[in-house]
């Protein structure tokens, strides 16, 4: 059976299982699309979401979230009024009783899911945790979006922040300031953040070194993303950049101990070179000339 067949089967399934196709999802009074928007309404905290915010972390245009929001409020489950730190904003908050409507979809959403596990071994349900945990990265993987932004943008700065900070955790070093955001930002290079459910997941960019020669930099993958073959995806990615922006070789350095990323590196075809920067923290050269076209010539 293909892969689309077998994803197809599952969705099937499951989604009959655990009620998506109701009306009344759990018994709630609401389909599933207006309980799961409550749910991440909640899920932000007594301070609420902005309409933005849920859009992006649900991947829903604007028009039908503005749907499911009224039907929301028209049941008094939630209020939408202008943001006081800015009033361009409409930020969407919890009324009491959405919040009493959210403890019960919690309680009722465990009680489904016991039911569903409950006729299975200890064994049986290990193998279906390790199956769905895998399953959840690898669609989340396949369906991160990949967007062009201006190094300076706020989806950026909270990327490589968190990569500052990952060296500062597992290494000990202190990376200093970011480079110059001149260098990756649009007319001279390019910078990439990968973001799932509104949030960023990865990032990396490419910038000039000489004519015809590019360098990946910031090239970060979140922990809990990794395994899942996102760092390839994005590093194929950035090299199409490069080619892009004209160049025909790209060349990256990184640290010694990065051993999983020095062989994700090496089985993209990048071979090890000799110093050509006065990064102090770098230990391993690499360098990859790429084709001038998408090999399948798109």
């Amino acid at each position: 059976m293909s892969t689309t067949a077998v994803l197809r089967r599952f969705n099937r399934t499951y989604t009959q299982r655990i009620g998506v196709l109701e009306e009344s999802f759990l018994g709630l009074g609401l389909p599933l699309g207006a309980a799961r928007l409550a749910f991440e309404v909640g899920a932000v905290g007594e301070a609420g979401a902005t309409v933005r915010g849920l859009r992006a972390r649900l991947g829903l245009d604007s028009g039908h979230l503005a749907r499911l929001l009224r039907r929301l409020k028209e049941a008094e489950l939630v209020t939408v009024a202008p943001d006081p730190a800015d009033r361009r904003r409409r930020t969407v908050t919890l009324t009491r009783k959405g919040r009493g409507f959210l403890r019960r979809l919690d309680d009722r959403s465990e009680e489904l899911a016991a039911r569903l596990v409950a006729p299975l071994t200890p064994r049986q349900q290990e193998r279906l945790v390790a199956a769905l945990a895998t399953a959840d990265l690898l669609v989340r993987a396949a369906t991160v979006d990949l967007r062009t932004v201006h190094p300076a943008a706020p989806e950026a700065r909270a990327a490589v922040s968190a990569y500052f900070e990952e060296l500062r955790e597992r290494f000990g070093f202190d990376p200093g300031q970011p480079d110059d955001e001149r260098a990756m930002a649009p007319g001279a290079g390019v910078f990439v953040v990968a973001t799932s459910d509104g949030e960023p997941v990865a990032c990396g960019g490419v910038q000039a070194l000489e004519p015809g020669v590019g360098e990946v930099k910031r090239m970060w993958v979140h922990p809990d993303w990794r395994g899942a073959g996102l760092g390839a995806r994005l590093l194929r990615h950035l090299e199409q950049v490069a080619v892009d922006l004209g160049h025909h070789t790209v060349r990256l350095d990184t640290n010694g101990t990065l051993t999983e990323a020095i062989a994700m590196y090496e089985r993209a075809g990048y071979r090890r070179t000799e110093r050509y920067n006065d990064n102090p923290f770098a230990q391993a050269w690499f360098e990859k000339a790429v084709p001038s076209a998408r090999p399948d010539g798109g």
